[in-house]
């Protein structure tokens, strides 16, 4: 059965095709069309630069945690103006000055994830140079090391590397998202072609058929055998083929422009469509639907990361508490001489361990309202991450159903097209042998072309359903394996 339907349908296409063939008719398939969607369609552009931004904000933030080198200076620095010197008896007198202090540090630091503090080293060396004195002084520390840790504190390091791994899986998960709802998109583009050029089909042939049997009543209404009614009425339904075919050239001009601007195509060429299969050999169980589902997709991997999230919010709500201390130490070595070299010879020792703190005294409960704020908005979170699982589960679940029921509708819709237009011959025959009303002749009209256009809208249906299911599973059941892009 569904073989035949699709084999009228494939007929009647190749049949108004023919002659647009020689005027350079593109022939293209479902599958083609998703294809050209996937590659040049904007919607595609826009997922794979989303996909690079994602890609590089990750490589910042990996960044973070790397060892930083930098190199500080100014060279030259030189001065020739009149400065205000305080004299001994307390007077101000106005000297000239021309020097050159120049100075250059090279220096590194490298975070701490675990403890939120920061190990620093660095190497410096400054020249003066008084020029109206004729002297020149050096002065450098040749190494020196540091450690600074924040006491108290919320560590941002420590839930930035829980919290941004999931954020950049969860990219890379809506990226294949992304690519699937273009193959929704272009199905349903696709399709709204397809029945528009169908529409059309039917309606040409309606208008032929209606003239043939027009010729056939005229020639009945000469021999007396037809009323004056029945000529009005064949009349009137001429009008209307007339008519529907004028819509169906019309709709079919824009769903070629619509589908043209979706998929990024330039050709000027027509667009005759190819009917896509109505049996695949694929069937699916809602256990393996969900369990892909929760290894796939971005929301999956979201339930996760706003969990995270909010028990981030806390602890850094219980972190930002008022009191603030931190410890910072230095060792290094440094000396000051004429000459360049003596900067490095026996340097000395310079130390440096100092502890600050502010301890708040009276806050009026700020810090307890905002503990409880973000203890609350976890729990809010909680629940919301459990209704949105509890969504999440019954629409895969709902989905798989669908598909399933498609397939019989597919089935259903195909043995009907075959019926009507059986019966649609049957009515054409018996009226033009005299016994059949033009009243039924147009009921079984309206019923073929009726059961034409369910029989694609059931094809619609199924492929809509189809590429819904792998959207939401991110999971190929027809060839059994993930859904993957480069």
């Amino acid at each position: 059965m569904m073989k035949t339907a699709t084999a009228i349908y494939v007929i009647l296409l190749l049949g108004i095709g023919t002659t647009a063939a020689a005027q350079d008719t593109l022939l293209l398939d479902l599958k083609q069309v998703i294809a050209m969607a996937k590659d040049k369609s904007i919607a595609s552009r826009q997922a794979v630069t989303l996909k690079e931004t994602r890609y590089w904000e990750y490589m910042t933030y990996k960044s973070n945690y790397q060892p930083q080198l930098s190199l500080s200076g100014i060279l030259p620095a030189y001065t020739k103006s009149f400065v205000q010197v305080i004299q001994p008896d307390g007077t101000i007198d106005f000297q000239p000055v021309s020097y050159n202090n120049s100075s250059l540090e090279l220096s590194f630091s490298q975070q701490i994830a675990q403890t939120g503090g920061t190990v620093s080293g660095n190497t410096s060396l400054q020249r003066y140079d008084d020029f109206n004195g004729h002297t020149t002084i050096y002065n450098g520390a040749p190494y020196g090391i540091g450690y600074l840790q924040p006491l108290f504190q919320f560590n941002t390091l420590k839930w930035d590397r829980r919290i941004a791994p999931l954020k950049y899986n969860e990219s890379q998960q809506a990226y294949i998202e992304s690519m699937e709802e273009i193959s929704i998109n272009a199905n349903t583009y696709f399709f709204a072609l397809l029945l528009a050029q169908v529409d059309l089909q039917i309606a040409e042939t309606n208008l032929r058929n209606t003239s043939s049997i027009m010729q056939i009543a005229d020639t009945k209404f000469d021999m007396g055998k037809v009323t004056k009614n029945e000529i009005l009425q064949l009349q009137l339904e001429q009008l209307k083929a007339q008519k529907a075919v004028g819509i169906a050239r019309r709709d079919m001009e824009v769903a070629t422009y619509d589908l043209k601007a979706y998929t990024g195509l330039q050709s000027t060429d027509k667009i005759r469509l190819l009917m896509p299969q109505s049996v695949i050999a694929m069937h699916v169980v809602v256990e393996k639907a969900l369990n892909e589902a929760f290894q796939n997709r971005s929301d999956a991997i979201a339930f996760g990361r706003r969990l995270e999230e909010a028990k981030r919010d806390v602890a850094k709500a219980k972190g930002d508490n008022g009191l603030n201390a931190s410890l910072n130490t230095k060792l290094g070595f440094s000396k000051s001489g004429t000459r360049l070299g003596d900067v490095y010879r026996s340097p000395n020792d310079q130390q440096l361990v100092e502890l600050t703190l502010e301890i708040p005294i009276l806050d009026w409960g700020r810090q307890k309202s905002r503990k409880k704020t973000a203890l609350a908005n976890q729990k809010f979170t909680q629940y919301a991450v459990e209704q949105d699982k509890q969504n999440f589960t019954q629409k895969i679940v709902t989905e798989v159903n669908l598909f399933e029921m498609m397939k019989d509708q597919l089935l259903l819709n195909a043995k009907a097209e075959k019926i009507a237009a059986e019966k649609y011959q049957i009515a054409k025959e018996r009226y033009v042998l005299g016994n059949l009303s033009i009243t039924d002749l147009s009921i079984a009209f309206q019923e073929n072309d009726q059961a034409k256009r369910d029989y694609i809208n059931s094809l619609k249906d199924f492929w809509g359903s189809y590429y819904q299911l792998r959207y939401l599973s991110l999971y190929d059941f027809e060839q059994d394996h993930k859904i993957t892009y480069n």
